[in-house]
């Protein structure tokens, strides 16, 4: 059986804030209308999403105001136009804890959870630490922690260490520090080869070609690592996709995945297919 997927970036969320609050060196560039995605990737009967969204229930409606996020529809509500229920999920993919990509995972009781260990353990010590160290923390939401333990309780999570080929059959990670302790970058076969999804490595593709196309990285402004680790998870991200931009499924792509078709549109929130 052919291990080649089929890719959807599902829109959910928009933000408004500084591009310089992401990025460095973009002091000029003003304020940017962020998206906000996840994947599904689907292979005949199997449905398997990379990273999950966020719901506004309990403490998750708090973390919406903290970042400017204005606009907002369910994830729930998006996989629904694509007649794909929560009980039909049968993997998540997390790129990293932060309440956006992994805010929504316990709205899918039998989804099995892929996530770094680094990641998962480095953000239970973070959370554990002394309140004068919560700038740590504050895209956490403890919620999504404690629905990563009661998966785990459930023998529902895989925490994987490091680079690992086919976690799912054709479904691959590499391990992507910077942005957080634990990114990974996921790279998923298709019948057009493989597919890169960013996680938060960059937000804008002049993070791999620099700023003045001179092919100079750049750093993120809003990581919890050092700017050498974000700079070789770059380098790892565009070997990853064979400096082939496009391979790339960058996550909050302001181009809105541009050139790839629009299977479906829910409030003007966009299904993208990107294979």
């Amino acid at each position: 059986m052919t291990n080649n997927w089929s890719v959807f970036v599902l829109e959910y969320a928009y933000s408004h804030e500084p591009w310089v609050g992401l990025v460095k060196g973009m002091e000029k560039d003003g304020m940017v209308d962020l998206p906000y995605s996840f994947v599904l990737a689907t292979k005949g009967d199997r449905r398997i999403l990379v990273d999950a969204g966020f719901m506004k229930t309990g403490s998750e409606e708090e973390f919406p105001r903290k970042f400017q996020v204005k606009q907002w529809i369910s994830p729930l509500r998006m996989l629904a136009e694509m007649d794909v229920r929560p009980e039909d999920i049968t993997d998540i993919v997390v790129t990293h804890a932060h309440f956006d990509h992994m805010g929504a995972i316990g709205e899918f009781p039998d989804a099995h959870i892929h996530i770094q260990k680094t990641e998962l353990l480095t953000w239970y010590e973070a959370i554990a630490l002394p309140r004068r160290f919560s700038h740590l923390t504050r895209i956490i939401d403890p919620d999504t922690l404690r629905a990563a333990l009661n998966a785990s309780i459930q023998h529902r999570v895989t925490l994987i260490d490091g680079d690992r080929d086919h976690i799912l059959p054709g479904i691959h990670v590499r391990l992507a520090a910077g942005h957080t302790a634990g990114q990974q970058i996921v790279i998923i076969d298709t019948e057009k080869g493989a597919h890169v999804i960013s996680g938060d490595c960059i937000y804008t593709r002049r993070q791999l070609t620099g700023h003045d196309n001179n092919g100079v990285y750049v750093p993120l402004n809003n990581a919890t690592g050092t700017v050498w680790d974000q700079l070789k998870s770059i380098d790892r991200l565009n070997d990853a996709i064979d400096g082939d931009q496009s391979r790339l499924v960058i996550l909050h792509d302001v181009d809105r995945w541009k050139g790839r078709p629009v299977v479906a549109e829910v409030e003007g929130y966009r299904v993208v297919q990107i294979v």
